[in-house]
């Protein structure tokens, strides 16, 4: 299994997004010496694996987000490097970068047509609008290899989750990453709508996979332990590590003494940090409401199933392409 190392780059963000569980404010963000010594910590406990960037929104530091790139692809136990945004800081210079490294995964979050994207993210004062940064940003975003777009589907359109997705298709989307909310509560009929969303999302990748048509579901080569949270080497922006980022929460951010297995002047060993990993789900159990639990088993089972209906027909669209060479 590929080693990861997470690396929360800042916790600021310039939206407020209604589903987001980030805790924002009075947090410090990592320097780029210390964004560089996570690396190198890295390298040295794992011999390497990929680096995935986040916040918040990592491109409010982009001086530590560009050293990181940088400096890992020089690595040579670095296979890729991802980078998650909102796109708000991306521009002409970040596009020129981005094409011509060759580790980079560019992973764009956006929810669907505008009225839906604009439902749940709310941007601070003198921030643009994000679904319209990013159309704009179309032209640059085709031209660039290796970009997902994310479409997060939240209780409140997922009634929608078939029509967002035919329409990031339509701006020229074809790398796919679902992402329905996590730990917050769903209505039963939200939950039947994710379902039938699920239901015609697969339908269409099933025609799209017919005709020979590029379409990529990350999700179907991604697996966790704990749904949404990721577990690996998680250097938080605060310079300390822990197995697993589930202390970005604001409802959780009172188990990250319970997390942390130690910082960059006192790193973990890697025992340290798979029996902290161990403990994630117990934790999780004991601090959230037994709804928001609830809400995300079965939100979590839905996303299971959409993948597990996949598998057969994209071997067969793999096959077919590996016949027309």
């Amino acid at each position: 299994m590929t080693q990861r190392l997470f690396l929360t780059v800042t916790r600021a963000c310039n939206l407020r997004c209604t589903y987001c569980p980030t805790v924002k404010d009075d947090w410090p963000s990592l320097s780029e010496s210390d964004a560089i010594r996570s690396v190198d910590l890295f390298c040295d406990m794992f011999g390497g694996g990929d680096i995935k960037l986040f916040g918040g929104e990592p491109l409010l530091v982009p001086d530590v987000v560009r050293a990181v790139m940088e400096y890992s692809a020089k690595k040579e136990g670095i296979s890729k490097v991802y980078l998650s945004t909102n796109g708000l800081g991306l521009n002409d210079e970040w596009f020129n970068f981005l094409r011509s490294y060759p580790k980079g995964v560019l992973t764009l979050s956006m929810d669907g047509v505008p009225d839906a994207h604009r439902r749940n993210r709310r941007a601070l004062d003198g921030v643009p609008d994000s679904y319209d940064h990013v159309v704009s940003l179309m032209p640059q975003i085709k031209k660039t290899p290796r970009v997902v777009v994310t479409q997060t589907i939240p209780p409140s359109t997922a009634h929608r989750a078939l029509e967002n997705f035919e329409h990031l298709r339509e701006l020229g989307f074809w790398r796919f990453n679902f992402l329905p909310g996590y730990y917050i509560p769903w209505k039963d009929n939200q939950i039947d709508a994710l379902r039938a969303g699920f239901e015609g999302i697969a339908s269409s990748v099933r025609s799209a996979w017919d005709k020979g048509e590029n379409l990529y579901v990350r999700n179907l080569f991604t697996w966790a332990p704990t749904p949404f949270f990721n577990s690996g080497l998680v250097v938080d922006s605060d310079g300390a590590i822990h197995p697993t980022n589930m202390g970005l929460s604001g409802s959780l951010d009172h188990t990250l003494e319970d997390t942390r297995v130690g910082d960059l002047d006192h790193p973990p060993t890697r025992e340290a940090l798979e029996t902290g990993a161990e403990r994630v789900n117990a934790l999780l159990e004991k601090h959230l409401s037994e709804r928001v639990m609830t809400s995300t088993r079965r939100v979590d089972e839905e996303l299971t199933l959409f993948c597990r209906g996949l598998y057969a027909p994209f071997a067969e669209y793999k096959k077919a392409r590996r016949a027309a060479g």
